[in-house]
């Protein structure tokens, strides 16, 4: 089927409702995200052909380049917007202008342990103890419901961390009785504290009683034709309501994003063409990376109902092969998976993809040969020109690049890609780093070692204090001294600590 048809029919199943959809090209990189209100009239936009001489350059640049697309659906439009910033940010389109930036959406904290606690805006949230409130896709409705908040609680908004007496004396928030000034006594802590968790649960969406405050006294204020009152309450009452209404909030998008319409559909498609008794909910892939039989690793990805499942994602460093064998590696990464599975009882997949061709698979089967597992579904994935090999099967599979259960193995391969070659990477960059210690002058394998397993890289070595230098064996102060002048007099990119899983 043609590419132009296949994506015609995928457009005709989009629902009627809001979402976000990522356009990708042929090598299945997300080029661009968007969000819609309709996602069936949105979509369907980019592929009218009558449209086409109003598009400019950049957009016809970009339907030319679109293969395939995937949507998610959400409930309400100002969903689609928050999801949307956090798919450019993940995904990095290179037709996307918006959020490529660090701006956030604004968020409101508060830290309950704080002497005096206080409302406060933020962008980032971090693992402190305090209450978060948002992300809010509209600050100005945000801003002014704070407003409104510490109003109706008198609360303070004083900047502040622990204010005192004198702070008081020129305090508007006390004076105008807006605040009911604990810090000098007129309510204890306590009481404080009771107001603040009642503004919490008010911004939580407990505020009825408000709203139909507001609108009464908005109608009193029409009727006495007393307008600019009943236009500010009316946009008190529109930011009220988008401030407090209930939005899902996508924290972990990558690992809950479908990255298909129906990944259930790919994987029955997949059972069909494998012939498999039923869907394998549980996937589990293997990839070898390595430059000339160096740093040759290994990556085991993991999906779970047909989405990345990275809580069982691992990496392993090659201890046994010598030089550039992908098969004999192979065969050893398999191994020690599933013996270590075994020995542990952990739940076994329902298949096992291995990237590569016959030599591979063949390579795996032998292994799980021997450890009692083949019963295991296995298949190896050949890249030129997507061929699905079997075991004992002499000719492999051509079903065609889009063929819904290709697409889902060249997303668990493709993935495996990532994970091993960043892995390798990682490595690499570790170890040019660690080599800047042979330059020093008369240190040895011996000092070396010491050094690293005290500060456990060369970066935080360079960190470390004269003292904390001279408190490794083998460096008095002399020693210690020169050391942290050579560090200091060069510069080192050193990569994120990363732990092998082996």
């Amino acid at each position: 089927m043609p590419a132009t048809e296949a994506i015609r029919k995928k457009v005709g199943e989009l629902p009627h409702k809001p979402g976000i959809y990522l356009m990708k090209d042929r090598f299945g990189t997300v080029i661009y995200v968007g969000k819609a209100r309709d996602l069936r009239k949105r979509v369907s936009q980019y592929f009218h052909p009558s449209r086409r001489l109003g598009w400019d350059l950049k957009f016809n640049a970009l339907v030319e380049a679109i293969h395939d697309f995937d949507v998610h659906v959400v409930r309400t439009e100002p969903e689609s917007f928050l999801l949307e910033g956090k798919l450019i940010k993940e995904f990095h389109p290179r037709y996307n202008i918006s959020f490529r930036d660090d701006k956030r959406f604004l968020m409101l904290k508060v830290n309950l342990n704080d002497p005096i606690p206080n409302f406060t805006f933020t962008r980032i949230r971090k693992d402190d103890g305090a209450r978060y409130f948002g992300p809010f896709s509209n600050s100005g409705a945000l801003r002014n419901t704070l407003a409104l908040v510490r109003r109706q609680f008198n609360l303070r908004g004083c900047r502040v961390f622990t204010p005192g007496e004198a702070d008081y004396k020129h305090c508007l928030y006390g004076h105008l009785k807006y605040c009911t000034a604990p810090c000098v006594g007129n309510v204890t802590h306590e009481q404080y504290r009771q107001q603040v968790l009642a503004a919490c649960d008010f911004i939580e969406g407990q505020c009825h009683e408000m709203k139909g405050q507001l609108e009464v006294e908005m109608k009193k204020a029409a009727v006495a034709q007393d307008f600019e009152k009943a236009a500010g309450l009316r946009d008190l009452l529109r930011d009220l309501k988008e401030t407090t209404k209930k939005e899902r909030k996508f924290e972990r998008v990558p690992y809950t994003l479908p990255l298909a319409i129906d990944p259930q559909r790919d994987l029955a498609e997949l059972a069909k063409v494998l012939g498999l008794p039923a869907p394998p909910q549980r996937i589990e892939g293997f990839d070898i990376s390595n430059i000339s039989g160096t740093f040759a690793v290994a990556s085991l990805v993991s999906f779970k109902h047909g989405r990345p499942d990275r809580a069982n994602y691992r990496r392993f460093k090659i201890k046994t092969v010598a030089g550039q064998d992908d098969f004999a590696s192979m065969a050893e990464v398999v191994r020690r998976r599933y013996s270590r599975s075994l020995k542990e009882s952990n739940p076994l997949p329902d298949l096992i993809l291995i990237d590569g061709g016959k030599g591979q698979l063949n390579a795996a089967c032998a292994e799980l040969k021997k450890l009692g597992l083949e019963q295991i579904a296995v298949i190896g994935l050949a890249k030129e020109f997507e061929e699905i090999y079997q075991p004992g099967e002499g000719r492999p599979l051509r079903l065609g690049l889009n063929h819904p259960a290709v697409k889902l193995l060249q997303r668990l391969r493709d993935e495996c890609h990532r994970v091993a070659n960043s892995y390798n990477a990682q490595l690499r960059l570790k170890r040019i780093s660690e080599s800047l210690l042979d330059e020093f002058p008369g240190i040895g394998e011996r000092r070396k070692a010491a050094l690293l397993k005290k500060f456990g890289s060369v970066q935080r070595l360079k960190t470390a204090t004269l003292e904390q230098i001279t408190a490794v064996p083998g460096f008095g102060g002399k020693a210690a001294a020169e050391l942290k002048t050579f560090l200091e007099a060069r510069s080192v990119i050193e990569p994120k600590e990363i732990r092998a899983n082996s």
